[in-house]
């Protein structure tokens, strides 16, 4: 462990930012994390993490504790006190689906300004998942600019993308399978890879040195894949459904005993959904088409993607009929589980085609809740348990898979349920045990 370590700076306290901040601070390093949210920024100095995410916040209240976290909103104070800057700032989606830079361009211009009143280099490495060229033709000229100096002599640049799991984001940040560093010149490429291995020392992880734009498209090939292999499945589960008697689950198996294919990845349902791979597979879209390049696949992934969770909703009609006045319980509400994230949710899509049909909707889900309430508002009724919420139901869908719907039994929603259909969204359920008791209809699953 170094004795003149690097102190380190993290624009953005969102998912990725405050991960990357709580994850250095854990291993002794000086780290200030800076948002322009002043009540996010309360929450963390409090030892409050402003979303659920498992370990997050026992680790946030240690690293506190020790001395070694702060947050602020103050650019320059964060900037002055450390040697490195992280740029973890958020890159939402336009309508159109291409990427939206207005944070990143502004904490360029922030980090300018501020660079131009520090007299020793400083190296800026850019976290936060940006299209190819983005950090060579905006974020480097920006810096240039405000802070009146030049790349490579008296700043560095470096982009080093996250590949965070919501769910698992302090294990990735601790434990990650790789480390992407694209450089500007060797010194900026020098000092990350100086940073990561007295942070990992022994354990570590494989490096990749490239170069800039190589490491941009790096992070979105790695999401596009994953998103294609979900939508791939999610095509072998309709193509099921038609098919009398097949399985989807036992398909998946199958294929994935190869290894040139694996298992990873290859669980059907009704769509992925959170904060990366939806956006980021529309932003790689939109950027190949303003390159001249239509990229079929990632549009055949991106629409199987958008239809899938009507499956649920055609199901539903399919054991129900008109949908009007039925009264139907959704099991899940965030994007996956151990996480309150309902950004591009699959549930979200599903409630809305049920409201349009006239449905009563009623929702559960153990930390999404919240986050729920302030989208839907009194338009749906919140329960405050799995057998209040299907209490009296005409028909459960199962949106996710959180562990304690693992745990329900088909005497469960017998004994509550109205009429016994569950619509099982994440394939979780026995087929053959439920539909002993009640009427299971699943995601890629032919009937008799």
């Amino acid at each position: 462990m170094s004795l003149n370590r690097q102190q380190i700076s993290v624009i953005g306290a969102g998912y990725a930012g405050l991960c990357t901040a709580i994850g250095f601070a854990s291993k002794g390093y000086k780290v200030i994390a800076v948002d322009r949210d002043p009540k996010k920024v309360a929450l963390i100095n409090k030892g409050i993490s402003p979303f659920y995410e498992i370990g997050l916040e026992t680790l946030l209240q240690k690293v506190l504790g020790q001395g070694y976290l702060k947050c602020t909103k103050n650019y320059k104070e964060a900037i002055l006190e450390s040697d490195i800057t992280f740029i973890a700032v958020g890159t939402p989606s336009k309508r159109d689906g291409s990427i939206n830079l207005t944070y990143v361009n502004n904490a360029s211009c922030e980090i300018g300004r501020v660079l131009k009143e520090k007299e020793t280099y400083h190296l800026i490495v850019v976290k936060s998942t940006v299209i190819p060229g983005t950090t060579e033709n905006q974020v480097k000229p920006m810096i240039e600019k405000f802070s009146g100096k030049t790349c490579g002599d008296e700043f560095g640049i470096c982009v080093n993308p996250e590949f965070l799991r919501e769910g698992s984001g302090i294990q990735d940040t601790l434990y990650p399978d790789r480390i992407v560093i694209g450089e500007n010149d060797k010194k900026a490429g020098d000092m990350l890879e100086s940073l990561y291995r007295d942070f990992y020392g022994d354990e570590m992880p494989p490096l990749i040195r490239t170069k800039i734009p190589t490491a941009e498209l790096i992070k979105y090939a790695n999401n596009a894949f994953l998103a294609t292999k979900i939508s791939f499945i999610n095509e072998i589960a309709n193509i099921c459904e038609k098919s009398p008697n097949a399985d989807v689950t036992v398909v998946a198996k199958g294929i994935g005993l190869d290894k040139r294919i694996g298992p990873m990845f290859l669980q059907a349902g009704l769509g992925y959904g959170g904060s990366c791979l939806p956006k980021d597979v529309k932003a790689l879209i939109a950027h190949s088409t303003k390159l001249g390049y239509s990229p079929a696949l990632l549009k055949a992934v991106n629409k199987i993607n958008e239809t899938q969770p009507g499956k649920a909703v055609e199901l539903s009609k399919k054991a129900l009929g008109n949908l009007r006045g039925k009264r139907i319980a959704i099991l899940g509400l965030a994007f996956k589980p151990n996480t309150d994230d309902i950004r591009s949710a699959v549930s979200i899509k599903i409630i809305r085609k049920l409201l349009k049909e006239g449905t009563s909707v009623i929702v559960y889900d153990p930390v999404a809740m919240p986050n729920t309430r302030k989208k839907f508002k009194n338009s749906i009724q919140y329960a405050s348990s799995p057998f209040n919420c299907i209490k009296n139901a005409d028909c459960c869908i199962l949106v996710t898979e959180w562990d304690e719907f693992k745990t329900l039994k088909p005497e469960d929603f017998v004994q509550n349920m109205k009429h016994p259909i569950v619509i099982d969204g994440r394939r979780i359920y026995n087929q053959e045990l439920f539909n002993r008791k009640l009427r299971l209809m699943a995601i890629g699953l032919g009937q008799k």
